[in-house]
């Protein structure tokens, strides 16, 4: 993917995109800003690294889940740059309304880390504006509307080498799975599942981007997808999408609108989660598998450098 660089943060990944694909002194603009604490330090390191102290033009946020807008307040503060989302996430960046809670009854990986997950709101203030595509810091480059994982999620085209941003529109890896938590096996898979309040759309979303025929795919969790074949393997995925079997908001979606959450479904029972007490027990459980994670992939690194 030319003039892009992705900068994985334990499981969720950044992008570094040049506003000029063979040019990196033409500037460049962060896409996500990765998690809080660990987010920052990663992202201006490999941003040191390929532009020098060059701070980017912008940042944008395909969403503001907390793993995607955790260090945008920092990074934004340090570089004296605005951030960008969708107006229909702004509630959730401007302290006005908390997220959907997480579904943790979904089943898989993520979704029993997802009873240690943050949604309530953050306050990025006059840090953070409406994204306008006749202003947009990202010339030639579509902003694309993909809603279902959250109500204001945004994806980026850019139409000139069919390069496709995903965000958490959809996954390059099967995060219900643990070894794919590790390995992280190239597979187009639906958006990260406890937190996605809206099937329909979500479906609706991953139609409106198989349609662009993406020739490579950037996910918010996962490895590029590239390749001759990738059109196709995008037209497969979204022919055969079909939400989980159960879970909170499976039937009943979330509604939202400019003022952030107007409607849940009720909450489903978790025989898991009654079993657990406290969230302190499920946070250090998370920590413990993140860390085996991060060893896991260093022992592979370690490997295939032998």
């Amino acid at each position: 993917m030319q003039g892009i660089t992705r900068v994985p943060i334990l499981f969720v990944n950044a992008y570094l995109v040049d506003l000029k694909p063979d040019d990196p002194s033409a500037g460049w603009v962060l896409v996500d800003s990765g998690l809080p604490g660990v987010g920052a330090p990663a992202i201006t390191q490999a941003a040191a690294a390929r532009y020098g102290a060059t701070p980017p033009q912008a940042i944008v946020l395909t969403h503001g889940h907390f793993d995607h807008a955790g260090s945008a307040a920092r990074l934004a503060t340090a570089w004296h740059v605005p951030i960008f989302a969708h107006e229909l996430e702004l509630p959730y960046l401007t302290g006005r309304s908390h997220y959907p809670p997480p579904d943790p009854t979904i089943g898989g990986a993520l979704a029993m880390m997802s009873r240690a997950f943050p949604y309530r709101s953050i306050n990025l203030g006059a840090l953070v504006r409406r994204f306008e595509d006749r202003a947009s810091p990202l010339p030639g480059w579509r902003a694309i509307h993909t809603p279902g994982h959250t109500a204001g999620h945004l994806s980026l085209f850019r139409d000139s080498d069919g390069t496709l941003l995903a965000g958490d529109a959809l996954a390059t890896m099967n995060q219900e799975s643990w070894v794919s938590t590790v390995m992280r096996d190239r597979e187009l898979r639906w958006p990260p599942a406890p937190l996605t309040t809206d099937w329909t759309a979500a479906n609706a979303s991953v139609h409106r981007l198989a349609a662009l025929r993406p020739r490579a795919i950037a996910a918010g969790h996962g490895l590029p997808v590239t390749g001759d074949d990738t059109p196709r393997a995008m037209q497969d995925f979204a022919s055969h999408f079909a939400p989980p079997r159960a879970g909170r908001y499976i039937r009943r979606p979330a509604r939202a609108d400019q003022r952030g959450v107007v409607s849940l479904p009720p909450p489903v029972a978790d025989p898991v989660g009654g079993a657990i007490r406290g969230g302190a027990i499920a946070a250090a459980a998370t920590g413990v598998m993140l860390t085996a994670v991060s060893r896991a992939r260093r022992r592979m690194r370690r490997r295939a450098a032998v």
